[in-house]
């Protein structure tokens, strides 16, 4: 691979609204790349770290299958206690829709779990949420409606009746 150029510090409040844009053009990868860039420049540079975190939860809906490491890598420089819990459940939450778009057996139960774990994040965030910011409540009330009308449910357990000796 060639050496990348670098981009300049002047360049970053630009090169995230590029990103930004990609991203609700529906091209994750694109935006991807850009936060890439605006990671090498600035490694600390939060606004580039959430975009990116969407841009690779964003794949999740494709038909290619997306593993959820690179996504949790990233959440894990992202600071603030709010931040931090808001984009756990916002991971969650694609991570379920996902699955349940996968229409795979079982898919309903893991998809139940996932939007239970969002939700789960989304009221810590609540929790300690900035005044005004009522995003984690729009966010849990999403789930619990993905839940309601897909007709979720927790996996019943099995029970399992040893015999007497």
């Amino acid at each position: 691979m060639s050496d990348l150029k670098k981009l300049s510090k002047d360049a970053i409040p630009g090169a995230l609204e590029k990103a930004e844009r990609y991203r609700l053009l529906n091209e994750p990868a694109e935006a991807e790349s850009i936060c890439l860039d605006v990671l090498a420049a600035d490694p600390e540079n939060q606004q580039a770290l959430i975009i990116l975190l969407l841009a690779v939860t964003d794949r999740f809906s494709k038909t290619y299958g997306v593993s959820d490491t690179q996504a949790k890598q990233i959440l894990t420089k992202i600071r603030g206690e709010y931040e931090h819990a808001y984009y756990r459940g916002i991971l969650a939450e694609r991570l379920a829709k996902a699955q349940l778009a996968r229409g795979a057996p079982g898919c309903g139960h893991h998809a139940y779990e996932g939007f239970r774990e969002a939700m789960h994040w989304f009221e810590k965030a609540e929790a300690v949420r900035p005044a005004g910011n009522d995003d984690a409540l729009l966010r849990w009330n999403t789930c619990a409606r993905m839940i309601e009308r897909n007709h979720l449910s927790a996996r019943e357990e099995e029970r399992i009746e040893l015999p007497l000796e």
